[in-house]
C-alpha cells in the first residue's frame, strides 16, 4: 500500500488541485444543512454542540480517508490535517481532537499508519491553542493565504504599528504543521508509518504548503458567506418582528381611546349598562395580554370581533346595528393575523353605518380558494367616493395599520381590495395563503421569507 505520494511536478500538482476541489464541495455540501448554518452562528457551544459539530467536519472527511486507502489510492480525497485544523479554529481543540481521531482512525486501522493519530493530535492542539489566544474570534473567519493589497497594507501597518497579525499567523501555523508532516513523514518513510505528500524538490514543497493554506482557508471563506447570510436574515427578520410589534401597538390605543369614548357615553344614563361594557372591555384586554401571538385562528378573531360588537351595538342600539355572518365552517381552524378585522370593523362603523339615520348590517363571509382564505366585510351604509376612499386609506390609522402589518407579513403574498360606492355601501376583501395550526409552527419562517422576497 502506497503512504506517500512521489511524483513529478505535474503529478504532485494534479493531487493538490483535486484536494483543492474536494474540499470546497464538502465545504459547500455540509453548508447546505440548517442546523450546521445554525452553529457556524454559535460561538460558545455546549458539548453537544461540539458533538454535533465535530460530526458535521469528521464524517464527511473520514470517507475522504477511506476513499486514499482504497487500491484505486485517491491520494487527493485525504485532507486530515487541513480539516483538524478548519476544526481547531472554529470549535477549539477538544473539537479538533474529536475530528482529528475521527480521520486518522481509518489510517491507523486499515492502513497502519500509528502516527497518523499523533500527527492529528499536534493539529488539533496548535490549532485550539491559535484560536483561543485570538482575542477577535471574526480574525479567523478572515484568513487567506493569498497575498492581496489588504494583506499587504495590514503588514505595513504592523510594521508602523508593532503588533500581532492574525492572518500572517494562520499562515505560518499552516505552513509549520504541514512542514512538521514532511518532516516526520520523511523520518519514517520505510516503515510508511504517515501518510504525505513527498516533495521532489524546493518548488513542490513550496506548492504543497500553499496547498495547505488554501485548503484550510477556502472552508472558512465559504462558511463565512454562509453566516452573514444567516446573520442578515436573522436581522431582516428581526426588523420585520419589530415592526409588526410597533403596528400592533399602533392599534391598540387606537382602539382603546374609541371603546372608552362609546363606553363613557352610557355612564351618565346607563351606568349597569357601562360597567358591563368595561367587563367585555377588560376581557377583550385580557385576551391580547394572553395572546401575544401575531397568527390566530379566523375563529379566535371572530371572537374577538363579537366582544367588540357588543360594545359597539350598545352604542347604536340592536335595532341601527345588525350583523350576518357566512360563514364557511372549513375556514373556522385557518390561521390569519391576530387584529386584522377590528380597525376593518370600525372604520366601516364610524365611516359608513355611523352617518346613516337607519343604521345598518354589517355582513362577514369566509371561503377557501385555490389554497387562499378569503374574507370580505361588508356594510350597507353610506358608501364612498373614489376621492374619499383615497383620503381614508392614506390617513386612517386603522387602514393604513392593515394594509401596513399585511405587506410586513405577507411580502406582496396577499390581496386587500375596497370596493366602495355612494349610497350603497363598503366591501373590503382579502386573501391570504391557506395555512392551518398545524402549519402554524412553520409561520415565523414562512412569512420572514415572504417578506424578505
Amino acid at each position: 500500500m502506497t503512504h506517500t505520494v512521489n511524483g513529478s511536478l505535474p503529478y504532485v500538482l494534479v493531487i493538490l488541485l483535486i484536494k483543492l476541489g474536494v474540499i470546497a464541495s464538502l465545504a459547500s455540501i455540509i453548508a447546505r444543512f440548517d442546523k450546521f448554518r445554525r452553529l457556524l452562528l454559535t460561538e460558545v457551544r455546549t458539548p453537544r454542540q461540539k458533538l454535533l459539530f465535530a460530526a458535521f467536519l469528521g464524517v464527511p472527511f473520514t470517507l475522504g480517508v477511506l476513499a486514499r486507502l482504497l487500491p484505486t489510492h485517491y491520494q487527493g480525497t485525504d485532507l486530515s490535517l487541513e480539516i483538524t485544523v478548519v476544526a481547531g479554529l472554529l470549535g477549539g481543540t477538544m473539537v479538533g481532537l474529536m475530528v482529528g481521531s475521527m480521520v486518522s482512525l481509518p489510517a491507523v486501522l486499515i492502513g497502519h499508519e500509528i502516527l497518523a493519530l499523533p500527527m492529528a493530535v499536534l493539529y488539533a492542539v496548535v490549532a485550539g491553542s491559535a484560536r483561543w489566544i485570538c482575542p477577535n474570534k471574526e480574525e479567523i473567519w478572515k484568513f487567506s493565504p493569498f497575498i492581496d493589497k489588504s494583506l499587504y497594507l495590514s503588514i505595513k501597518q504592523r510594521f508602523k504599528q508593532p503588533a500581532m497579525d492574525w492572518q500572517v499567523l494562520f499562515f505560518l501555523l499552516c505552513i509549520f504543521l504541514e512542514m512538521s508532516r514532511i518532516a516526520v513523514g520523511q523520518l519514517v518513510q520505510a516503515h510508511h508509518w504517515l501518510f504525505y505528500v513527498k516533495p521532489s524538490n524546493d518548488w513542490t514543497e513550496a506548492l504543497i504548503m500553499m496547498a495547505t493554506a488554501i485548503a484550510v482557508a477556502l472552508p472558512l471563506r465559504i462558511w463565512n458567506s454562509t453566516r452573514i447570510e444567516r446573520k442578515l436574515e436573522e436581522k431582516e427578520r428581526a426588523l420585520i418582528q419589530a415592526r409588526v410589534d410597533a403596528l400592533i401597538s399602533q392599534i391598540n390605543p387606537h382602539f382603546l381611546f374609541n371603546t372608552l369614548n362609546t363606553i363613557s357615553s352610557l355612564i351618565r344614563f346607563d351606568p349597569d349598562r357601562a360597567r358591563e361594557l368595561l367587563f367585555k372591555l377588560s376581557s377583550i384586554l385580557r385576551r391580547r395580554l394572553r395572546t401575544q401571538t401575531h397568527f390566530v385562528t379566523l375563529r379566535q378573531e371572530l371572537e374577538f370581533i363579537d366582544d367588540y360588537l357588543d360594545i359597539e351595538v350598545a352604542r347604536f342600539g340592536r335595532d341601527k346595528l345588525r350583523i350576518r355572518k357566512e360563514i364557511a365552517p372549513d375556514t373556522l381552524d385557518a390561521v390569519v393575523p391576530s387584529m386584522i378585522l377590528q380597525p376593518v370593523v370600525e372604520n366601516a362603523i364610524r365611516h359608513g353605518i355611523g352617518p346613516k339615520i337607519d343604521g345598518g348590517t354589517i355582513a362577514f363571509r369566509s371561503s377557501r380558494a385555490q389554497g387562499r382564505i378569503v374574507i370580505e366585510v361588508s356594510d350597507d351604509g353610506v358608501g364612498m367616493s373614489f376621492a374619499q376612499d383615497k383620503e381614508i386609506s392614506a390617513s386612517g390609522i386603522g387602514m393604513v395599520n392593515v394594509r401596513e402589518r399585511l405587506k410586513a407579513l405577507y411580502g406582496q403574498d396577499f390581496l386587500m381590495h375596497i370596493d366602495s360606492r355612494p349610497g350603497q355601501g363598503t366591501t373590503i376583501r382579502f386573501e391570504f395563503p391557506e395555512l392551518f395550526p398545524a402549519e402554524e409552527a412553520k409561520l415565523p419562517e414562512a412569512v420572514g421569507s415572504r417578506a424578505a422576497g
